[in-house]
C-alpha cells in the first residue's frame, strides 16, 4: 500500500472521494474513487459509481475497460442514448441531465467488433421486477429509528452471546402475510417475522439472498444486483423499512451473501464488455460445474473492490447485522467438485485458490475495520484450518463458520433405527475432536429438507409418536451442544413436507397435536439458552463443555456438562443428558460437579411438548420448568465425588442445574 493508500484510503472513501447516497452533486467521478477502485481497495463504490442522482440530473459510472462504446439509455429521455465517457481506469462515466429517482435505465454495451448488448447496471441500487432487466435510479431516503439498537447489537451477536438465528425465505414464509397469490413486500413482513421470532426466542433472522436474481428458483443464489435488493419484495425504501422495525423489536437481521459466481444471464455480468471482464476467461477456472455458473477472477483489483464493495453496501446502507458468506469452500479450492484435467494447479502446483484467500481476507479486514459489530459467517465444509481465527495469525478472519460436518453426522445417526445407534455412537462423539478449533454455528438449514431429502420429521425413524419424540431430541442435543444456533423456517413447524419456494409453509400446523409441541420446546429451549450463561458463554471456548458419559453405546446415552468459562465469577453449570432409545432407563447414574439438589429446566419428554412425562419431578403448571429435582448422594462417578440418579426418559433430553452451589470437585 502506498503512503497515498494508507493516508486516505479510509477517508476517502467515506468522504471526500466518494459520493454519499443522499448527495451526489458532482457530475465527475473522483481520481481518488478511480485510484482505489483499481488498486482493489476501495469498500465503497455504491457512493460513487452506478446511477448517482443528484441537482436537476444523475451521473452514471461503470467498468466496461474492453468496450468500445457505453451509453446509458432509460426512461428519463424516451429511452435515447446517452454516450458516456470512457477513461485509462476502463470506467466510463457521465453526467445526464434529467435522469431522477425512478427513471429505469440501461448501458448499452459495444464491444470491439461492433455487438452492442443491453446491460443491467452492476452497481444499480435497484432494479425493476424479473423478467424485466432495467436498473432504476433509487430513492434511498430512509430516517433510521434503530439508533437504541445500533449502539449495542455488538453484544447480541458476540461470541458469547445466545445467538439463535432463523432462516428464511421471504417469498414462501410470508405469501400468507399478503394475498398468497402474490410476493409480500419487505415492510408488510417486519412485524409478523418480529412476532414470530420472539415468540419462539430467536435473536437473529437470517435472510436467504435477496439481492437481485432473475431467476426465482435459484433462491437468490444465482445473483445478478450485487447492489440491489430483489424488486419482487419491493423498493430499497421498503427494505429499509424493515430492517429498521425488526431492530426497533429487537430483532438482528443477517443476510446471505453469494460471492463465489454469478449466472450467464446476457444483461448480467457476465461477458460484460465484450470479454470475460467479472470471471476467468478459462473454463477451468471461470465456470462451475454444480450451479452452471461463472466464478469470480479474484486477481483483478477491480472485482475484489466490487465485491468487498457489494459486501460493505449491505452494512452501510441497510444496517445489516451481519453476513453469511455462501459456498466458501468452492472459493478456496480449484478443484472444486472437478476431475483431474478439469483445473488448473495454482502457481505452487497445489489446488489452494491463492488469489480466493487474499479476497476473503481482504473482506473480513475491510468488514471488522469499519464495522467491528456485526459478524461474517462462512459456509465452509471442508477442514480448512483457521477460517474463523483472525488474519493476523494467518486465519481467513470470518466471525463465525458453519459445523457443516455436525450436520451432516448428526442427521446421519438420527436416520438410524435406535437400534442400531450403539453402532454409529461416535457420529454425536466425534465432533469433540474439534468443536473449539472454529467458532462454529450449528445449521439445520434450508440445504436439509429439500431436493428429495425430506423434511426433518420424516428422516426421523419409528412410528409418529417416535418421529416427533426423536425431532425433539435433535432439536435439544443441537441447543446444548457449543455453537451458535441456526433453525431453517419451518423446521418449527415440524412440517413433514420439504419446502417448496413456490407455496408458504403450512401454517395450519402452527398449533396442532405434536407440531405446537414442537414449537413450545424450540421457544423453552431458546429461552433456557438465553437465561443459563454455562449454555452460551462456552459455545466458542474449549473450557465450555465437559464430557460426563460418552461411551455408553449399548445404551445410547450422552451427557455432558456446559461450563461458564469465566473464572472470575463462573455460572452455574448444567447437565444436559439424551437417551438416543425408546426405552425408559431407570436409576441412570451420573456424577455431577456440585452437592446438593439438581433440578430438570427442560425435559423434551414432557407432555406438554407432545411427550410421555417420564422425568424426574418436573410439574407440569411450573412457570420455570424447574421441578423438585435429584438429591446428589455421596457416589463416586465418572470423575467427581457425587453423583445423581436419573430417570432417563425415552428418546429424551434433560438438562439440569443445581439448586445452589454446594461443594464443588473444582
Amino acid at each position: 500500500m502506498t503512503d497515498l493508500d494508507a493516508s486516505t484510503q479510509n477517508e476517502g472513501t467515506q468522504n471526500e472521494g466518494t459520493q454519499t447516497d443522499d448527495s451526489a452533486s458532482d457530475r465527475v467521478l473522483g481520481e481518488l474513487d478511480l485510484h482505489l477502485f483499481a488498486e482493489g481497495t476501495h469498500r465503497y463504490l455504491h457512493r460513487s459509481f452506478g446511477a448517482q442522482p443528484g441537482d436537476g440530473g444523475t451521473r452514471f459510472a461503470v467498468w466496461a475497460p474492453n468496450a468500445a462504446n457505453v451509453a446509458v439509455t432509460g426512461s428519463f429521455d424516451d429511452w435515447s442514448h446517452h454516450d458516456l465517457t470512457g477513461s485509462d481506469s476502463g470506467v466510463w462515466s457521465g453526467w445526464v441531465d434529467g435522469a431522477g429517482l425512478g427513471d429505469s435505465y440501461l448501458y448499452r454495451v459495444t464491444d470491439s467488433s461492433g455487438n452492442t448488448v443491453e446491460k443491467s447496471d452492476p452497481f444499480g441500487a435497484a432494479a425493476e421486477e424479473a423478467p424485466n432487466i432495467s436498473s432504476i435510479i433509487a430513492d434511498l431516503d430512509h430516517d433510521w429509528n434503530d439508533d437504541e439498537w445500533m449502539a449495542g447489537r455488538g453484544e447480541r451477536i458476540a461470541l458469547d452471546a445466545p445467538i439463535s438465528i432463523y432462516e428464511v425465505h421471504l417469498g414462501s414464509w410470508g405469501r400468507h402475510v399478503s394475498d398468497g397469490k402474490r410476493f409480500p413486500r419487505y415492510d408488510e413482513l417486519a412485524d409478523p417475522i418480529a412476532d414470530h421470532m420472539l415468540a419462539h426466542g430467536f435473536t437473529h433472522v437470517e435472510l436467504l439472498p435477496i439481492m437481485e436474481h432473475p431467476f426465482y428458483g435459484s433462491w437468490g443464489y444465482q445473483t445478478t444486483g450485487f447492489f440491489a435488493p430483489t424488486a419482487r419484495y419491493g423498493t430499497p425504501t421498503d427494505l429499509m423499512k424493515m430492517i429498521d422495525r425488526l431492530h426497533q423489536r429487537g430483532v438482528g437481521v443477517i443476510l446471505d451473501w453469494v460471492p463465489s459466481h454469478f449466472p450467464t444471464d446476457t444483461h448480467g455480468l457476465y461477458e460484460f464488455d465484450g470479454t470475460h471482464l467479472f470471471e476467468h476467461a478459462d473454463p477451468r477456472q471461470g465456470y462451475h460445474p454444480d450451479w452452471n455458473s461463472a466464478i469470480f477472477n479474484y486477481s483483478r483489483n477491480e472485482v475484489r473492490s466490487f465485491l468487498t464493495s457489494s459486501a460493505m453496501c449491505w452494512l452501510d446502507r441497510y444496517h445489516v447485522d451481519g453476513l453469511r458468506v455462501d459456498a466458501v469452500a468452492s472459493m478456496l479450492y480449484l478443484d472444486y467438485s472437478r476431475n483431474e484435467g478439469e483445473w488448473i494447479p495454482n502457481e505452487f502446483g497445489g489446488r489452494e485458490n491463492l488469489d480466493a484467500i487474499v479476497f476473503l481476507r481482504q473482506l473480513n479486514e475491510a468488514v471488522y475495520g469499519e464495522f467491528p459489530d456485526v459478524a461474517t459467517m462462512a459456509e465452509e465444509s471442508t477442514s480448512w484450518p483457521m477460517v474463523s481465527r483472525p488474519t493476523y495469525v494467518g486465519g481467513l478472519g470470518f466471525g463465525n463458520k458453519w459445523d457443516m460436518g455436525w450436520m451432516h453426522d448428526t442427521l446421519s445417526y438420527f436416520q438410524e433405527d435406535p437400534i442400531n445407534r450403539k453402532w454409529h455412537h461416535g457420529e454425536i462423539t466425534f465432533r469433540s475432536v474439534y468443536s473449539s478449533s472454529e467458532h462454529f454455528v450449528l445449521p439445520l438449514s434450508h440445504d436439509e429438507v429439500v431436493h428429495g431429502k425430506g423434511s426433518l420429521l420424516n428422516k426421523m425413524p419409528g412410528d409418529d409418536w417416535q418421529q416427533f419424540a426423536n425431532l425433539r431430541l435433535l432439536y435439544a442435543m443441537q441447543w446444548a451442544q457449543p455453537g451458535k444456533k441456526l433453525l431453517f423456517m419451518g423446521c418449527e413447524l415440524a412440517t413433514r413436507s420439504e419446502w417448496n419456494h413456490d407455496a408458504t409453509l403450512d401454517w395450519s400446523l402452527h398449533d396442532a397435536d405434536m407440531h405446537g409441541g414442537v414449537r413450545t420446546l424450540l421457544a423453552d429451549l431458546n429461552a433456557v439458552y438465553a437465561k443459563e450463561p454455562a449454555l452460551h458463554r462456552g459455545d466458542s471456548n474449549a473450557d465450555g463443555m465437559r464430557w460426563v458419559e460418552g461411551s455408553d453405546a449399548e445404551h445410547s446415552v450422552y451427557a455432558w456438562l456446559r461450563l461458564d468459562p469465566d473464572d472470575t465469577s463462573p455460572s452455574r453449570p448444567v447437565l444436559a443428558v439424551f437417551n438416543a432409545t425408546p426405552e425408559v432407563h431407570h436409576n441412570y447414574r451420573l456424577g455431577v460437579p456440585h452437592t446438593g439438589r439438581w433440578r430438570e429446566v427442560l425435559n423434551s419428554d414432557d407432555e406438554k411438548y407432545g411427550g410421555s412425562g417420564v422425568g424426574n419431578g418436573t410439574p407440569q403448571d411450573d412457570a420455570d420448568h424447574e421441578g423438585a429435582g435429584i438429591e446428589t448422594v455421596p457416589v463416586d462417578a465418572h470423575g467427581f465425588h457425587q453423583s445423581v440418579v436419573l430417570t432417563l426418559p425415552p428418546l429424551g433430553a434433560l438438562f439440569l442445574v443445581p439448586e445452589e452451589s454446594g461443594a464443588s470437585d473444582d
